[in-house]
C-alpha cells in the first residue's frame, strides 16, 4: 500500500479492498469498514474537528463515498457542543431529546494533510484487524500448552512468538527466578485473550497452577483413561507446588502414579519449571482431617480440629517449624490447596508424675509402722 494514499483516489481506495483482503488474510467487510474510519478520519481533518462523531459509507459500485456528521438532539436554549449536539427546535418536528440526527456530505476530494492521516489509520486499523483475526484463532488453544520464542524482554513483561501471533507474559504469570533471553524456545499456557479499546491481547502464563497440570497430563496418562485424577493444586511459581490427587480404581496407588517409577514422571514436570520449585504430592481425601494431615506433609500432626472452614492442627514442638514452613510457606499452600484456614498450635504435653525412689517408699513404709505400734 506504500505510496497509494498521499493523495486520496476513492476509485483507486474502492479498487483495492478485495486486493487487501485477499492479501491480509481478511474478511472483505473488515476491510471496507477499515476504509470507511479511514476516510471518516480524513474528512474529519478537512472539514470538522476532532471531537465530532463521522461515519462514513463507501459504494463500492461507484467508487463514491458520502459522510454523516451525528449530533445528539438536546433541549432548546441551553449551552451545547455544536460538533455533538444540536438544539431540539433545529433538529426537525419529528425527533425528540437523545435522538441521533445525521447530515450528510458528499466526500469529493482531500488535501495532504488529510490524506496522510487516512493512510495512519488504515495501515494501523488494518495491523489491529489481523491482530484480531490470529487471536481468534486460538479461542480454542485457551487452557492449553504451546511451544513459543521469547521476542522481547521488557521490564514488567516478556513478549513470546507463537506461529503467527504474539502474546505476553506480565511478570505474575512468570515463574519467579526464571531468566528470560530473546531468542529462547519454552513452553507457556495460554491463559486467555484480553480484549480492550486497543485491541485483542494474547495473555501468556509459566507461573499459572493450570500449567503444572497441563504438564503432568502430558506425563500420567492414568489421568486420561480416568485411573488417577488431580482434586487441587496449589502454586507458588518458582517455589514450591503441592498437588492433592485420588484414584478412581482400587489398588492403584495416585501418588505412585504421578511420582512414577524412579520419580521419572515428576522429574519430567520440574525439567520443564527448573528445579528451584519443589512439588509435593499429597493423597487427597474426603476426610478433612485426613486431608489437611496429608496437606501439611512432610510435618507430623498430632491432633486436627475443624469448626467451619477454619482448622486448628496441633503439632510437637520438633514439627512446628516443619507444619509452619519457611516464611509461612507451608501451611500457606496447605490451605489454599484443602479451602481451609488453618492455625498451627503447639499440643500440650502431659506432666510426667515424679517417680519415688527406693529410699523414699522404705522410708514412707517405716514410719507407717511406727505410727501403727
Amino acid at each position: 500500500m506504500k505510496g497509494t494514499m498521499d493523495l486520496i483516489d476513492l476509485k483507486q481506495l474502492t479498487s483495492m479492498v478485495d486486493i487487501i483482503s485477499e492479501e491480509k488474510n481478511l474478511p472483505k467487510e473488515v476491510v471496507l469498514d477499515v476504509i470507511q474510519q479511514a476516510i471518516a478520519a480524513a474528512w474529519r481533518k478537512d472539514n470538522g474537528d476532532k471531537d465530532m462523531d463521522v461515519r462514513t459509507e463507501l459504494n463500492l459500485n461507484t467508487g463514491e463515498a458520502d459522510a454523516f456528521v451525528m449530533r445528539t438532539v438536546i433541549e432548546d436554549d441551553v449551552a451545547f457542543n455544536p460538533s455533538t449536539e444540536i438544539p431540539l427546535k433545529e433538529a426537525g418536528k419529528k425527533k425528540k431529546i437523545g435522538d441521533i440526527v445525521e447530515e450528510k456530505h458528499k466526500v469529493t476530494s482531500f488535501g495532504r494533510v488529510a490524506s496522510q492521516t487516512a493512510k495512519q489509520v488504515v495501515i494501523q486499523r488494518l495491523r489491529e484487524a489481523e491482530r484480531d483475526v490470529v487471536l481468534t484463532m486460538f479461542e480454542d488453544k485457551i487452557g492449553t500448552v504451546m511451544t513459543g520464542m521469547v521476542a522481547r524482554v521488557e521490564p514488567k513483561l516478556i513478549r513470546i512468538d507463537i506461529g503467527k501471533a504474539s502474546g505476553i507474559m506480565p511478570k505474575s504469570e512468570q515463574i519467579e527466578g526464571e531468566y528470560y533471553t530473546v531468542g529462547a524456545r519454552l513452553k507457556v499456557f495460554i491463559k486467555g485473550i484480553e480484549r480492550d479499546d486497543r485491541g485483542a491481547q494474547l495473555i501468556l502464563s509459566r507461573g499459572n497452577p493450570e500449567f503444572i497440570e497441563y504438564l503432568f497430563r502430558q506425563e500420567v496418562p492414568e489421568i486420561e483413561n480416568g485411573s488417577v485424577q488431580i482434586k487441587s493444586i496449589a502454586r507458588e511459581a518458582g517455589r514450591r507446588t503441592k498437588i492433592a490427587v485420588a484414584a478412581n480404581v482400587p489398588g492403584v496407588d495416585p501418588v505412585g502414579t504421578f511420582v512414577g517409577g524412579r520419580g521419572v514422571r515428576v522429574q519430567a514436570v520440574m525439567n520443564e519449571i527448573g528445579d528451584r520449585e519443589k512439588i509435593d504430592i499429597v493423597n487427597w481425601s474426603d476426610n478433612a482431617s485426613e486431608y489437611i494431615r496429608e496437606a501439611l506433609s512432610p510435618a507430623e500432626i498430632a491432633k486436627v480440629e475443624i469448626e467451619g472452614k477454619r482448622a486448628k492442627v496441633y503439632v510437637t514442638e520438633d514439627q512446628q517449624s516443619i507444619a509452619i514452613g519457611r516464611q509461612g510457606q507451608n501451611v500457606r499452600l496447605a490451605s489454599k490447596l484443602t479451602g481451609y484456614e488453618l492455625d498451627i498450635e503447639l499440643a500440650k504435653t502431659p506432666e510426667k508424675k515424679k517417680k519415688k525412689n527406693v529410699e523414699d517408699s522404705l522410708l514412707s513404709a517405716l514410719e507407717e509402722t511406727s505410727e501403727e505400734e
